[in-house]
């Protein structure tokens, strides 16, 4: 069936969890059945219709399928032109949707931040998604649209190529949710039980196509460490290691329009002198237990205290939350220039979904050029999905110097 021919616009998956409800409110309250005609989906008909009644309206329709059950995904993916997905960890949950949609001809949208994952959907499907004319678009949340957009942003305002940029997250007020959680320590299970997962995790060109995995930049940041260029102590951002690779896919996907001896890092900022080494050092100390073996003390202490899936912050903290970037660009000549991202609510569901919400749209909606593949959010949508953000989703990007 011809994508324009099918019967919805949009079905989200996962509606009854957590950040897929968030999505469905962002869509009802946002587009009529005239703008947009969409329909969510899960495998527990009650806990839709759940949502259905406390958050949307009876006209909303409700299809049931099952993760594991192929013939049901097909069945729903074929009634679609696109499948905006929430429902991680991806690694556990996402494969047999990917492939389904790239059988059905359908566009598809996610929150994946498991870059071993997506390495592995770039190497199963890129080719097949690419001959079937559509878009396999991951990442399109927190993790890791302010990034993506963010540098393609930059690369719109300074037509220079080779830029080295750094991103420093410089304020952010949010929490993360049970499903998040979950996904993080999926990636670790697996970096623990497979060496080819750890080599794909660590090489910082890991989701590169074949052949082009190499550059000037190393790994991501892993301890306290002053940086002289901007003149403040930076600690390890938690996102850093799938936004930088995502990054860097856009720009080999754009057969390197940003360049071959583009640099690109992330870190959050923690201020000059003492102060701000010992706020980087604070910083750290979670991302250590997080990242605790497996079945480890730390990490069984951690899955207690941790929110289970399906939890998340509530409608005060999500809407009094917020997130800023500062891009710090070099030149070859030595030039400085600065960039700002922000996002006015929390940042991993207020945001996170208005982001999603709106790359499903885009997909389903705009005219978009013929990119096909497993895709990067800047390089499948473009100023399409850079002009919703800023007019639609609360982001804004600006240049500051």
């Amino acid at each position: 069936m011809s994508i324009n021919k099918k019967e919805f616009d949009v079905i989200i998956w996962g509606a009854s969890g957590f950040t897929g409800r968030l999505v469905a409110e962002y869509l009802f309250q946002n587009y009529n059945k005239d703008e947009l005609n969409w329909a969510i989906a899960g495998r527990d008909i009650k806990k839709l219709n759940k949502v259905k009644d406390q958050y949307l309206d009876q006209n909303i329709s409700v299809i049931i399928a099952d993760s594991f059950d192929e013939v049901s995904l097909l069945k729903m993916t074929e009634r679609t032109k696109v499948i905006c997905t929430t429902v991680g960890p991806y690694a556990k949950y996402g494969s047999q949707l990917v492939k389904s949609c790239v059988k059905s001809k359908t566009h598809y949208c996610d929150l994946a931040g498991e870059a071993q994952w997506i390495r592995k959907m770039i190497d199963i499907y890129h080719e097949t998604a690419t001959e079937n004319q559509i878009k396999i678009v991951n990442s399109c949340g927190f993790d890791s649209v302010p990034s993506d957009l963010g540098v393609y942003y930059i690369h719109k305002n300074i037509s220079k190529k080779n830029l080295s940029i750094k991103m420093r997250v410089t304020g952010a007020k949010g929490t993360y949710s049970g499903g998040t959680y979950a996904s993080m320590q999926n990636i670790i299970k697996e970096a623990y039980k497979d060496r080819e997962v750890r080599k794909s995790l660590t090489n910082p060109y890991g989701l590169n196509p074949k052949g082009q995995q190499d550059g000037l930049d190393k790994r991501d940041l892993r301890s306290v460490k002053y940086d002289k260029e901007i003149k403040s102590w930076i600690s390890p951002f938690l996102m850093a290691g799938i936004n930088t690779r995502i990054v860097r896919r856009s720009n080999a996907l754009s057969n390197f329009s940003y360049g071959k001896k583009f640099q690109y890092d992330e870190a959050v900022m923690t201020g000059k002198g003492l102060k701000g080494r010992l706020n980087g050092i604070i910083l750290a100390i979670p991302l250590m237990f997080l990242a605790a073996k497996p079945g480890s003390f730390i990490n069984k202490i951690f899955n207690i205290i941790s929110p289970k899936p399906g939890q998340g912050p509530n409608k005060n903290e999500r809407e009094n939350g917020y997130f800023s970037f500062r891009f710090f660009v070099f030149d070859q000549e030595g030039n400085e220039s600065i960039f700002k991202v922000t996002g006015d609510k929390d940042p991993g569901y207020g945001s996170t979904s208005k982001m999603l919400a709106e790359s499903a749209v885009c997909l389903a909606k705009d005219k978009l050029d013929d990119k096909y593949g497993v895709l990067t959010p800047s390089y499948a949508m473009g100023n399409n999905i850079l002009n919703r953000l800023i007019s639609k989703a609360g982001l804004t990007f600006n240049k500051i110097k």
